[in-house]
């Protein structure tokens, strides 16, 4: 009856709509994979698997991720599946808030000293500034140790800023960080496993890594207190006699202009999925490189040059717990990025709506063949 009713509608919808299971054969060698497709049929938990089979599919042709994350996933230790993506070759790049690059260099310094609550809604306020007031500095359940992972990279951070500024060399901001890699500057916590670290993965396998606005970061408040030559009449009293050159730090700009250059490079064979995990400028920002080239570097071409030169994502998976809504850009449907020509009509688009958390380990383990 229901094939009957099916058959009734236009062409176009009946596209839209298969009855039975997934078109998907178990195999004795991905048990986990076969468990989510089994388990996973509906709603969030069918569009997860839906996404994960499809960057199964995409890097097993030879596609390649270019990956996103905000929020505070690396305190919350998705580095530990991102870190098996970048040695398993998946990875193409990475782009994140200034918050997440320092967070998972903290996890590798100071992994023994991190504190959970996992009741952490139950908090009253008073807990909170009590909290604060023993210098308990909380991520949702987790607390960060600011002595041993801050306050044990900055003074590295800033020998390597001021001989930036003797020698007129300036970085990007996260090369400051693969500089501590480098020179060895900085102590693995013994708890620590390096392959969990994205930041340490993406430096050994020389992934890029784009950060646009670090500045709301905790390393990049203390950079721009560093580097304060103002004469506001309460500020000018703390900086530093000697300010750190702001010039050592090339502007997101910089980041604007390698991600182009990366792109083109990168895209010639095979386009590249978007994986974004949570929302933001980690992910709003390298997403409009597709646009950026073609209406900026290519603005008097074409459109027909500009198609054959600039190739659009491949495919947009969104894990965030943003809906739609007036203001939210974050929570943009996919249909609409295609208005601003980032993809295709017929590029693969899922928005999951949630914690990723909790859907992306299940993506990672499908794209691995778990």
């Amino acid at each position: 009856m229901s094939q009957q009713k099916i058959s009734s509608l236009s062409k176009e919808l009946q596209g839209k709509i298969f009855m039975g299971e997934r078109d998907y054969k178990p195999d004795p060698k991905t048990p986990i994979t076969n468990w989510l497709v089994n388990t996973k049929r509906h709603c969030n938990g069918g569009k997860t698997v839906n996404a994960g089979l499809w960057l199964k599919k995409h890097t097993d042709n030879g596609g390649k991720i270019f990956l996103t994350m905000s929020g505070a996933g690396s305190s919350f230790q998705q580095g530990i599946m991102i870190s098996e993506l970048i040695r398993a070759g998946k990875i193409a790049a990475i782009s994140v808030t200034g918050a997440n690059l320092e967070e998972s260099l903290y996890r590798l310094v100071a992994n023994s000293h991190y504190a959970y609550i996992p009741d952490y809604v139950e908090l009253t306020r008073q807990e909170e500034k009590e909290l604060a007031r023993a210098g308990l500095r909380r991520i949702t359940d987790t607390f960060l140790p600011e002595d041993e992972s801050v306050r044990v990279v900055l003074p590295e951070l800033e020998k390597l800023w001021r001989e930036a500024e003797e020698n007129n060399k300036p970085l990007l901001w996260h090369e400051y960080f693969f500089q501590l890699f480098e020179r060895k500057l900085i102590t693995f916590d013994p708890t620590a496993d390096p392959l969990d670290c994205w930041l340490y993965q993406a430096y050994l396998n020389k992934i890029p890594v784009f950060v646009p606005g670090v500045e709301d970061s905790t390393m990049g408040n203390i950079f721009t207190q560093a580097s304060y030559d103002g004469d506001h009449p309460i500020l000018s009293k703390y900086k530093l006699e000697k300010p750190i050159s702001l010039e050592i730090v090339h502007h997101s700009f910089r980041y604007m202009h390698r991600l182009a250059e990366w792109y083109m490079d990168n895209t010639k064979e095979k386009g590249l999925a978007f994986l974004q995990l949570g929302g933001g400028i980690a992910a709003d920002f390298p997403i409009c490189v597709v646009p950026h080239i073609k209406k900026d570097f290519l603005a008097f071409e074409t459109e027909e040059v500009q198609e054959k030169i600039v190739r659009s994502w491949a495919g947009f998976i969104e894990i965030h717990s943003s809906p739609m809504s007036f203001g939210s850009y974050s929570g943009a449907g996919f249909k609409e990025k295609i208005t601003w020509e980032k993809f295709e009509v017929d590029a693969f688009g899922e928005q999951i709506f949630g914690d990723y958390t909790e859907h992306f380990p299940d993506i990672a383990a499908i794209i691995l063949g778990k």
